[in-house]
């Protein structure tokens, strides 16, 4: 007896994608998935860069006096105080008399200004993305505690004017900076890439 072929033996495999169309659906797949990273890093290096201009942008307008948030009158080079003002008129929160006693203190000064130029200019150079994070989040939580959003009202009695009660711009500036350190976003658009080659950042790699 003759044994034919039947090809309507295994329907279902009819059904099943062909090999070559599984590979062109995983290789359009992955060039979405790289066109998506790409387009993320270059996201994140544009707000590397923008973050770090204004870090690096108050410490010139304080230092120089370049007449936006600090007179000439008052510019850090010619005497003037960049921390005075602020911490001096801090009226609310638990750290008030304390950021009285160091309002225009030298070593306050001079740990605000190397903090904002330090920041800012990792930032925009794209290195150090780690320490600048550390370093700028502290700055931001103490600024916030300045502020003190919690409060509804001034130690004298007159409304905070807070809008928001736990999250403001310093809060989410510390979160740009953690975040971007954490991506690795000095590599676009940065010297990231080079600073990470250097030997004595390979041995420290809290320096990346």
């Amino acid at each position: 007896m003759a044994v034919h072929d039947h090809p309507h033996r295994y329907p279902g495999l009819r059904h099943l994608p062909s090999l070559r169309r599984a590979a062109n659906v995983r290789a359009s797949g992955e060039a979405t998935s790289t066109a998506m990273t790409a387009g993320g890093a270059r996201v994140l290096a544009g707000l590397r860069l923008l973050t770090g201009f204004v870090f690096l942008w108050a410490f010139l307008d304080k230092a120089f006096g370049l007449g936006y948030a600090t007179p000439s009158a008052k510019a850090w080079i010619d005497g003037g105080s960049p921390t005075e003002g602020f911490l001096g008129s801090v009226a609310v929160g638990p750290m008030e008399s304390t950021f009285h006693a160091w309002a225009g203190d030298a070593w306050a000064d001079s740990l605000f200004m190397l903090g904002l130029f330090a920041v800012g200019l990792a930032l925009i150079a794209g290195i150090g993305l780690r320490v600048a994070a550390v370093g700028g989040a502290v700055m931001m939580a103490l600024m916030w505690i300045a502020e003190w959003p919690p409060a509804r009202h001034l130690a004298d009695g007159s409304p905070s004017m807070s809008t928001n009660p736990f999250a403001d711009y310093h809060l989410v500036y510390a979160v740009v900076l953690v975040a971007l350190a954490a991506a690795g976003a000095g590599a676009t658009w940065g010297l990231g890439r080079a600073w990470a080659r250097l030997p004595f950042v390979r041995r420290n790699t809290w320096l990346l």
